[in-house]
């Protein structure tokens, strides 16, 4: 029963994260004079389609796994030039409306997340994000730093509970979410530099090597001995700066992320695909509505982020190929925009593959 549950909230998740995303390109799409074949929330085979006034085909088809909305002239045009009007393709209405229809699904995503956060802020109360330790373990990593430099005397410099974090291995940080990342990258000799505010205003930098845990499933945990307790506050005014502050500063993580794939700090194997995101919605149903709201304006951010990067295949390469059509004021190439589709849409889907079945391989090791 509880597979069931978990496998309907998985797909009901991914359901609205798609139809809010497909709904920002067919609402921008229809308001701008886009002839729209099909607005389709699914993939695969069709199970309902019902054709709208506006000759529209509103379809639900059997795979939760997509959606997409069939826009005529999406990069050039069609073959129905006879019987649909020239203006009314995509690629031939104004490059500002092309912008605005392939970054607005993006923008819903972000959107849904943002109101999601305020949501559970507004019922649940607003967390501090502040960085702030709320105690650090006798013995631990944090407790036998290693001072370097700073306001206090050596023999006396540590780290205390109420110390704010401003930095790690030179980068300064604002929020929880920036100082978890940073403290989860790869880092020399497995040695981190961590700087911190004392409560008197004073700066201290230690380096901090933590104790590394492994599970029973293999997974390495680096274990620094802090403990945090985020300050809860209520009302309308925190939940609106607490959902704007924990929106941005998601979308820095997330950017953070994507950037320290390339340089290695970050492992392939730490992502996520279908499997891990089923895994993650059983273990937040287990905690509560607001873990699978909180769950759920992750995802949002997530699909908003991978869309928008500069790939073809994805919204943000067709942004980068209307971009260069702007600059150089010609058409991309059309074989050279297909192949490049094509090319990054095979190894999207290969990284899609290894991700999963690494995710299964975790789920039954």
């Amino acid at each position: 029963m509880e597979t069931i549950l978990n496998i309907m909230i998985f797909i009901l998740m991914l359901g609205v994260l798609i139809f809010v995303h497909e709904l920002g390109h067919f609402l921008t799409a229809k308001k701008s004079g886009v002839h729209i074949y099909e607005f389709s929330l699914g993939m695969g085979p069709v199970l309902k389609s019902i054709k709208g006034k506006d000759g529209i085909n509103y379809s639900i088809r059997a795979l939760p796994i997509g959606g997409f909305v069939q826009m005529a002239g999406e990069v050039y045009e069609d073959d129905d030039t006879d019987t649909i009007p020239k203006e009314k393709f995509m690629c031939n209405r104004p490059w500002y409306q092309r912008l605005i229809i392939l970054c607005a699904g993006v923008f819903n995503n972000f959107l849904l997340a943002l109101l999601l956060l305020f949501t559970i802020a507004l019922i649940w109360g607003a967390q501090r994000l502040d960085p702030i330790i709320y105690s650090v373990e006798e013995d631990s990593a944090m407790a036998n730093a290693t001072f370097i430099k700073g306001d206090s005397p050596s023999e006396e410099a540590k780290i205390l509970d109420g110390d704010t974090i401003t930095a790690i291995n030179g980068k300064k940080v604002s929020t929880w979410d920036k100082a978890q990342l940073y403290l989860i990258l790869k880092s020399k000799d497995n040695k981190y530099t961590i700087t911190v505010k004392h409560e008197n205003g004073g700066l201290d930098t230690f380096e901090v090597e933590p104790e590394i845990e492994k599970d029973s499933k293999g997974r390495e945990t680096k274990k620094f001995g802090i403990n945090i307790k985020p300050e809860v506050e209520k009302g309308f005014l925190p939940s609106v700066k607490y959902a704007g502050r924990k929106l941005i500063s998601t979308m820095e993580q997330m950017w953070l992320t994507v950037g320290n794939l390339f340089t290695g700090k970050i492992s392939i194997n730490d992502l996520s695909g279908p499997v891990g995101i089923y895994s993650a919605v059983g273990e937040s149903r287990k905690a509560g509505v607001v873990n699978i709201l909180l769950l759920t304006a992750y995802l949002s951010i997530n699909l908003g982020i991978m869309n928008i990067l500069p790939i073809p295949a994805l919204d943000g390469g067709h942004v980068l190929f209307l971009l260069i059509e702007k600059i150089t004021r010609k058409k991309m190439n059309q074989k050279i925009e297909a192949i490049a589709t094509n090319i990054f849409f095979i190894l999207l889907l290969a990284l899609m593959a290894y991700v999963t079945l690494h995710d299964i391989f975790i789920l039954i090791k």
